[in-house]
């Protein structure tokens, strides 16, 4: 079967550089369908999933619906909703969780604080364990369905509505840190997610930290792969400058190109070509220089 993620496996294309770009996560349990835009087409109020859509939009704050693997029945009766926030950028890296009743009262946050990294005091803060995302709407694309869900099952791990990428399905999402993955399979992930525990970033199937737009992504993973730097909260990135906790700094050159040839970027899409992020040099910084 051909399907958007056979051929980009086939065809080699790179996952680096290629997560979805939010510097805050707002996750919220809602059990039942999905459809493709499931903040407005799910069991979730309409009104309420617009409301949220206009209050995140432009405060780095991106929402997304979560439920529990498993038969997705949804009887309408009044339960209590998880909730996961969670911010992303290094140094300040945090998931806070709390339940509600009604996923109208996220409306009364201040969107834009988020974003900057303030939890408001929102809920408790959870340190469990990392927490694991695995896209699985399929209404969205089937491959994310037909990959996704079989591993979050067997991961136990929070289903989400959206990571971007169908094309490298299975994808999931690690917080606190935000790292995204793809081309997933069970062992991978364990080991992901030991590393997680422990601070650390596998960058085998990375597709970038959330927090950095997708040049950003592909400078941060260029000097790991330089300098095999795995600690997750050691590198910050400004534009394509990527700055270490210990006072090293490296710029790098990082040139969209088109992918080739041209593929769905989704299952039943229009051929095209996707934009991946070519590193084409790196050079180190002085310290007193940034």
């Amino acid at each position: 079967m051909n399907t958007c993620t056979t051929l980009s496996s086939a065809l080699a294309e790179p996952v680096a550089a290629t997560a979805a770009t939010a510097r805050t996560w707002l996750l919220l349990e809602q059990p039942g369908p999905w459809g493709a835009k499931a903040l407005t087409a799910s069991h979730l109020a309409p009104e309420t999933g617009h409301a949220l859509e206009r209050a995140a939009e432009g405060t780095g704050v991106r929402v997304a619906l979560i439920r529990r693997p498993g038969r997705h029945a949804d009887f309408r009766q009044p339960r209590q909703r998880r909730v996961f926030l969670a911010h992303t950028l290094p140094g300040r890296s945090w998931v806070r969780t709390t339940r509600l009743n009604d996923p109208a009262d996220l409306l009364g946050l201040d969107f834009t604080a988020l974003g900057r990294g303030d939890h408001l005091g929102f809920g408790q803060s959870y340190e469990e364990e990392p927490l694991a995302l695995v896209c699985t709407n399929g209404r969205r694309d089937r491959c994310c369905a037909v990959y996704g869900r079989p591993l979050a099952a067997e991961l136990a791990a929070w289903e989400v509505t959206h990571l971007g990428g169908h094309r490298f399905s299975p994808t999931m999402l690690v917080l606190p840190y935000g790292y995204a993955y793809g081309r997933l399979d069970a062992h991978r992930v364990k080991e992901v997610l030991t590393a997680a525990a422990e601070g650390r970033v596998v960058q085998d199937g990375c597709r970038g930290r959330s927090a950095w737009d997708r040049p950003g992504q592909a400078a941060e993973l260029a000097v790991r792969s330089l300098t095999g730097e795995e600690r997750a909260e050691v590198l910050t990135v400004r534009g394509t400058r990527v700055l270490h906790a210990d006072g090293r700094a490296w710029d790098v050159d990082v040139v969209p190109a088109a992918s080739q040839p041209p593929r769905p970027e989704s299952c039943g899409a229009a051929l095209g070509t996707p934009a991946r992020m070519e590193v084409t040099g790196i050079r180190t910084v002085a310290a007193e220089s940034r």
